[in-house]
């Protein structure tokens, strides 16, 4: 303990630039920084500061050895904090974003049954496709499905997803299966509007540019035409997984689907509090170890 202290006294002294205010900050007397200071510089067997009449700077030596202590401090800090929030219950709002057709399917039920344990608990959930700034929209975290977009946000993966390649029954029988991923460039796909790539499915290691009639920024209504043999739908399992079970959609050239996963994205934050960090981990066994999704 002796030496942290000495290691936050001589942070403080650089940071206040004075050893008779860092005695003030820290309310000790200033004999009691000074001698911690000299101590340190005699166990180092190096001078750390340069002392004068009117201010105190480090050496070189000192700068160097500043920077190590400041980050000592910042990880003691960080572990007290995530200690100290384990056994906190979280309260107050837990605002979060996610997807429309995800949404109402698989993080509505998880929120409700989350919020039941935790009776001081408030919850904003706000379901809508478009990329939100969770920073200045105020968001605790948002779920978002796919490849992140590099950012300074903190990511942790909760759930793979396949995507699929799906069509009715009766849409096979009168259009023909597709044998191979270029025959889609026959087929009427179903496009979704807000898909990075645009017109073009990524589908094994083949880039392959679609064209259908009917484009759609809602997952729900592409699944609803596929069934309805509108065409082929390139369409995540969590949205189709109903349908395949009760044989309205069959899956096409089913060894070429794609993966992506399910993300749980937040502001960084050197201190993530109790009601983040708790939904994020009940998450993750909700969807473990297999997604509930999952159908193929």
């Amino acid at each position: 303990m002796d030496r942290l202290s000495s290691l936050e006294i001589f942070v403080k002294v650089l940071d206040t630039g004075s050893f008779t205010e860092a005695a003030a900050v820290l309310s000790v007397s200033k004999s009691h920084v000074s001698k911690q200071i000299r101590q340190l510089e005699d166990r180092l067997g190096v001078r750390l500061i340069n002392r004068t009449t009117r201010q105190v700077s480090a050496t070189d030596a000192g700068q160097a050895f500043y920077t190590r202590c400041v980050s000592i401090i910042e990880d003691l800090e960080d572990a007290e904090q995530a200690v100290s929030q384990l056994n906190r219950k979280p309260a107050g709002t837990l605002r979060i974003n996610g997807p429309v057709s995800f949404g109402t399917r698989y993080l509505s039920p998880c929120v409700s049954t989350f919020m039941a344990q935790y009776e001081n608990l408030r919850v904003d959930l706000m379901l809508n496709d478009r990329m939100v700034n969770i920073v200045d929209e105020g968001f605790d975290l948002a779920i978002r499905i796919g490849r992140l977009a590099d950012s300074n946000l903190i990511a942790r993966r909760l759930a793979p997803i396949s995507m699929l390649l799906c069509a009715s029954p009766d849409y096979l029988s009168q259009r023909g299966r597709p044998e191979s991923a270029a025959d889609l460039q026959e087929h009427d796909c179903l496009l979704y509007r807000n898909l990075s790539t645009g017109s073009t499915w990524h589908i094994g290691d083949q880039a392959i540019r679609v064209s259908g009639r009917l484009v759609s920024d809602n997952g729900d209504v592409l699944k609803d035409a596929a069934v309805a043999g509108i065409g082929v739908g390139f369409l995540p399992d969590f949205l189709v997984a109903d349908a395949i079970h009760s044989r309205a959609l069959e899956v096409v050239l089913p060894q070429q689907y794609h993966t992506l996963s399910v993300w749980a994205v937040y502001p960084h934050s050197r201190h993530l509090s109790a009601k983040v960090r708790l939904f994020i981990d009940f998450l993750v066994e909700q969807y473990s170890p297999a997604p509930p999704w999952k159908c193929c």
